[in-house]
């Protein structure tokens, strides 16, 4: 049922006077400030529970909820401030005369200023709680209060964060907060409420999920099934505006998870600004770099592999870490010339000697130590990101379309043992374990690359990259070209079946050792014939790795 509509005519009100404020935090972070300088300002403060009982120990004076409301707080404190006496306080608007009556006739007081942040349900959740406690942490009160307010914000200023405690502590001493100032807090109440819905939310679901999983059978191979949530609720907050965007005519920002463990959460140690392709490079290159557990490095230009590698095995991390950039490298140097290098390891001296000799937007890592920070931060405009040490992509992932998004499990490997253990030899005889763990590498690494793909390998570093082709043919032939005489002796990844032998074919010519690729083709046997023909081994997946 719609709102009935207002046909008054309201008074001009730019300039709103603090003289009585409702504050009830849990986070109490500049809260003793807060209440003197309001104090100081004659400003009347109702509060509620601990907040107003701190506000008491700094010996500024408070009016207790309960004496507004003429109702003691009841059910141990889940309602409180849910009466007329607060929230017609709170939806007033004094630019309506009949609105101003009906608070004199009721004997009811406005309030200008509210200052309210939620219970710690986030927090409660992450700390590992139980059920009960986690939904005792379910504000009600809190957001009520803070959606009155930002709607009537041109009446009332609403303070969802200490970070805008000094602003108001100044509008308190110079005449009050501007109408423009109010919209600006009540965009930031309804971003902050929206946030905390959406963590309910998907708790919630979790909680669904996971009391499925429990009933259910376990499944004899096949991933268990996801339960997407019936509405999708997203709540990030804005970190930074972007220079621009994909390109210099567009607009662009940095949105933050609350809870994220990816590039959004990185730390800059160094360097320009990052841009908007900037991100999305670092975040291709993260993804390379830590599909793999021993140490990696992963170079990309325009979302794509120019170069991926892991270290060989023996070598200590520092010299681990730094050999792998050093083979990423080798596989195309023309193109990592202003590229993005991930690492899924600390960034060593070692690395960033051979990293300072060459032109890179942005290097990426867990950590850097402390003589490749102070080398690489000689260059000028290199970005250096620290990623949390705790990377993680999430279960779940989004891509906009028109009107709307997709949603789709994120695509991994498995954690434990082998990949190669689920594979089919498909032709010729079992490779010997140099050759398999070549493959594991290129099937792995593969999936970095944009569509179709086509990757080369050779002692765990690739060596050509074919990518983002509408045809499978014309990404062998680039892989080939791509990596010379390299390509002899390598192995190869399709991220897709071949459809017709010609592609396998372009690999063959090259010499070519051993093949991975998903099968499932209607032609997987005229693919094997060629297979066969040139005498190499090639193993069926069963599963593709498209990445579009």
């Amino acid at each position: 049922m719609s709102a009935p509509r207002i046909t008054e005519a309201r008074r001009e009100r730019d300039q709103v006077a603090i003289r009585r404020a409702l504050i009830s935090v849990s986070d109490k972070t500049g809260l003793e400030q807060l209440a003197k300088a309001l104090g100081e300002a004659g400003v009347e403060i109702v509060s509620t529970g601990s907040t107003a009982q701190k506000i008491k120990d700094t010996g500024v004076d408070v009016v207790e909820a309960a004496e507004v409301t003429g109702f003691p707080e009841i059910l141990d404190g889940r309602v409180k401030t849910l009466h007329p006496k607060v929230h017609g306080g709170l939806l007033a608007d004094l630019r309506l005369a009949s609105h101003e009556q009906q608070l004199e006739e009721l004997e009811i007081r406005p309030f200008d200023l509210v200052v309210v942040n939620l219970y710690p349900f986030a927090e409660t959740v992450a700390s590992g709680a139980e059920a009960e406690d986690v939904v005792e942490q379910i504000d009600i009160g809190g957001p009520a209060m803070v959606r009155a307010s930002a709607k009537n914000h041109a009446n009332v200023a609403i303070v969802v964060s200490p970070e805008r405690y000094a602003e108001i502590i100044d509008a308190a001493k110079n005449g009050g907060t501007s109408f423009q100032q109010r919209r600006e807090l009540a965009a930031a109440a309804f971003a902050h409420t929206a946030e905390y819905d959406a963590n309910v939310s998907s708790w919630f679901a979790e909680q669904l999920a996971e009391a499925g999983d429990d009933d259910a059978e376990p499944a004899a191979e096949a991933p268990a099934e996801v339960e997407f949530p019936e509405a999708l609720e997203i709540a990030a907050e804005r970190e930074a505006t972007l220079r621009y965007g994909e390109n210099s005519h567009q607009q662009a920002a940095l949105y933050r998870v609350e809870d994220g463990r990816g590039i959004a959460q990185a730390v800059q140690l160094h360097g320009k600004e990052m841009s908007y392709n900037n991100y999305v490079d670092a975040d291709a290159a993260l993804r390379a770099a830590y599909d793999f557990g021993e140490p990696a490095v992963a170079i990309i230009k325009h979302a794509n592999p120019c170069g991926i590698a892991v270290a060989p095995e023996g070598l200590e991390e520092a010299e681990a870490i730094a050999e792998a950039h050093r083979r990423a490298h080798a596989c195309d140097p023309l193109s990592a010339f202003g590229g993005v290098v991930a690492a899924n390891r600390e960034v060593s001296l070692e690395m960033a000697q051979t990293l300072s000799e060459i032109f890179t937007e942005v290097v990426v890592a867990p950590g850097f130590a402390d003589e490749a920070a102070a080398l690489l931060a000689r260059k000028k405009n290199i970005r250096l990101l620290a990623v949390p040490a705790d990377y993680a992509r999430a279960d779940i992932e989004l891509r906009q379309i028109s009107g709307g998004f997709l949603a789709q499990t994120v695509d991994r490997f498995p954690a434990e043992g082998r990949i190669s253990d689920a594979w089919e030899l498909a032709v010729g005889e079992p490779v010997d374990d140099a050759t398999m763990r070549d493959l594991e590498f290129a099937w792995k690494a593969c999936r970095a690359v944009k569509s179709n793909a086509i990757l080369l390998a050779n002692e765990g570093a690739s060596v050509g990259v074919g990518m983002g082709q509408v045809n499978r043919v014309d990404s062998c032939h680039l892989a080939v070209d791509r990596a010379g005489d390299r390509a002899a002796g390598s192995v190869a990844a399709s991220d897709a079946f071949f459809p017709f032998a010609d592609g396998l074919e372009v690999l063959t010519a090259a010499d070519v050792r051993a093949v991975v690729q998903p099968g499932g083709s209607i032609r997987d046997d005229e693919v094997r014939a060629a297979a066969e023909k040139a005498g190499i081994a090639m193993y069926f997946t069963g599963e593709r790795h498209f990445f579009h």
